[in-house]
């Protein structure tokens, strides 16, 4: 009765202060269109702002992640105040926390809750397999905090690689905040453009290592091309590397629901349209081996995000791979 009592306080609360919460709307526009103009990626803040609401909820500890949240060119501090204040204050006042920001993530995860479901999947593989590799790449980083929260002392070297104009203001705005960078090595590219690896191997990578290799958020903005060749690139690398990544099925490409639709539309406006999705015939996790064994990887690990039954497919999933 309790834990229903706090729930019901905690929407109530929510809807009441709902007018303050409308600046969300103005806020993601300004980013949206400040990310466009200066070729920084504007999509790349939703994980940020995932892992940022998590910490404020005492449900995932992430100092980085806070501190370059608040850092952020073109977020006005006073602007994130007035969007995290509502939910903040309600959680304070009740102790209860959305199913969203709960940390580990469980259940069935809806399209609106991946950017934080996923979360979860990453620092899950980062604890299986980080232990026995010395190499940690994350690939497309953007505004990723990981390899700042690693132990001390750990024996890992880490790379971030991104497009040139998002790595700058991430490294600007993290020096502004005060985090330490010294133990990660940041190579600029453009997957779509570049010969990333070589570019990595020149900033001290070991393609005779074992790697593990982070995917966040990145492959459904690119061309079916670039997926394959960076997947093939993970292929070439030493045996028993592993690579993680999340992805879109076709479904959002085309479905006329209004979730993807405005989905669609912000990322458009954007400029970093959805691109690539897998093929969504059933089964979607036979489609992704497909597509792995074709670049050299084998699937080790694999979660379906969406129903597949006689009248739905499955819109996306999470996808562990290695080299055999």
């Amino acid at each position: 009765m309790r834990d229903l009592t706090s729930v019901v306080v905690y929407y109530l609360l929510s809807i009441l202060l709902f007018p303050v919460t409308l600046t969300y709307l103005i806020w993601v526009g300004r980013i949206l269109q400040a990310g466009r103009r200066s070729g920084v990626s504007g999509t790349a803040q939703g994980p940020l702002s995932a892992r940022f609401t998590e910490h404020k909820l005492g449900t995932r500890e992430d100092e980085p992640a806070s501190r370059l949240m608040m850092a952020l060119p073109n977020v006005p501090p006073l602007g994130l105040r007035l969007t995290s204040w509502p939910m903040l204050l309600a959680h304070r006042l009740t102790g209860y926390v959305p199913k969203t920001f709960r940390y580990p993530y469980e259940g069935d995860v809806p399209p609106v809750a991946e950017a934080a479901a996923r979360i979860t999947f990453f620092d899950a593989v980062v604890d299986c397999y980080l232990a026995g590799i010395t190499q940690f790449v994350i690939l497309g980083a953007g505004f990723d905090t990981r390899a700042f929260r690693l132990p001390k002392g750990a024996h890992v070297r880490s790379f971030e690689v991104d497009a040139p104009k998002t790595q700058a203001v991430k490294r600007a705005t993290m020096a502004k905040a005060g985090i330490d960078t010294a133990g990660v090595t940041f190579v600029a590219a453009d997957f779509e453009q570049e010969d990333w690896l070589a570019q990595l191997v020149q900033a001290g990578f070991d393609p005779g290592e074992p790697a593990l290799f982070l995917w966040e958020g990145v492959m459904v903005y690119l061309e079916k091309e670039a997926v394959e060749a960076t997947l093939r690139t993970i292929g070439g690398t030493a045996k028993g590397s592993v690579v993680a990544f999340d992805y879109f099925t076709t479904e959002p490409l085309v479905s006329r629901a209004l979730y993807w639709r405005y989905g669609r539309a912000a990322t458009n406006i954007a400029g970093e349209p959805l691109t690539f999705g897998i093929d969504s015939t059933p089964p979607s996790r036979d489609r992704v081996a497909e597509l792995l064994e074709s670049c050299g990887l084998t699937l080790v690990g694999q979660r379906t995000l969406g129903q597949e039954t006689e009248g739905q497919r499955a819109w996306g999933g999470f996808a562990i791979a290695m080299v055999p």
